[in-house]
């Protein structure tokens, strides 16, 4: 898929989504246009903006890759996964909850430094299937978090995570979107 393609795709999945507009909106601008296309998967199941999944296929830290941007061949980036219907959809008192962070990543996926360690998508079978974020930005030259800069990892710490806070904070560009949903296991319509 082209990438103008892909844009006018991302835009309506999101919208859909009730995502941009809606709880996202802060990180993903209304007038984003991504600049590389972020494909993301687990297993051989890709992430295809919306795809829907159980957690028990989230278990392992999904594949990232991407191809470098025109402008910006050397680049470095910042991954994260967020999900911005913690606790449940009808109740997102604790969103967005931090899921896994890497910074340092190249085209391709390749390179990258954990800063947050992949806690695999858990929704409660009695709620609704979530949303999660693939957020993927360009990192400013020089660049060097740790894992301090992005708070602590223990299971209560990685709620209310803000995102768009924490990317003006640090000169991050978004440049890539995808998107799925997922619910428990045992999760019934």
């Amino acid at each position: 898929m082209s990438l103008p393609t892909h844009a006018q795709a991302l835009t309506s999945s999101l919208a859909a989504a009730n995502l941009a507009p809606g709880p996202a909106a802060d990180l993903i601008p209304a007038a984003f246009s991504p600049t590389t296309q972020l494909a993301v998967s687990f297993g051989s199941k890709a992430v295809e903006l919306g795809t829907f999944f159980r957690a028990g296929e989230c278990k392992q830290a999904p594949q990232l890759s991407f191809p470098p941007e025109d402008a910006e061949p050397g680049a470095s980036y910042l991954f994260i996964l967020t999900d911005p219907d913690a606790p449940t959809p009808d109740d997102p008192k604790f969103a967005f909850w931090r899921h896994w962070v890497v910074g340092g990543l190249k085209p391709d996926g390749r390179g990258g430094k954990t800063l947050t360690e992949y806690l695999g998508p858990g929704p409660k079978d009695d709620s609704k299937p979530h949303r999660y974020l693939f957020l993927l930005y360009r990192e400013p030259a020089g660049l060097a978090l740790t894992k301090e800069d992005v708070r602590e990892e223990e299971f209560v710490q990685r709620r209310s995570f803000r995102p768009a806070e924490f990317a003006e904070k640090h000169g991050l560009r978004l440049v890539g979107v995808n998107w799925m949903t997922c619910a428990g296991d045992g999760w019934k319509e």
